[in-house]
């Protein structure tokens, strides 16, 4: 699961970064344009972070810690990218106050990510 929703987010970051630097140059201001291309460049880190997460339960086995990493990473990327996306295109300043949660959101995930087992959930 993990693996297409890697795949799924990494191609839609690329979509919005493609989408910032051409079709929205022209709309939004420079400031605006700047958060937009942060929630795109988040939205492919850990769109890499949850492919990473898919390769090493593959590789190693499942591990309730790094699937709750993988998890973190798929809200922090909704919170994050998300609040940043609609911030840059509606001008509501207010969506900027949640883009912390998705922030603590990467965060938790690393660190779940960093202390995961090498091995397979035990029964």
């Amino acid at each position: 699961m993990f693996l297409r929703l890697s795949a799924i987010l990494a191609g839609l970051a690329v979509a919005a970064g493609a989408f910032g630097a051409h079709a929205l140059k022209e709309h939004l201001t420079p400031d605006m344009l700047a958060i937009f291309e942060t929630a795109a460049r988040y939205q492919m880190y850990h769109a890499l972070a949850l492919l990473a997460v898919g390769v090493l339960d593959a590789a190693l086995g499942p591990c309730r810690t790094r699937r709750a990493a993988g998890w973190c990473f798929v809200v922090g990327t909704i919170i994050f990218s998300g609040s940043l996306y609609g911030l840059s295109l509606s001008g509501l300043r207010w969506l900027g106050a949640i883009t912390p949660i998705g922030g603590a959101a990467f965060l938790l995930g690393w660190i779940l990510l960093a202390t995961s087992r090498a091995g397979p959930i035990r029964s």
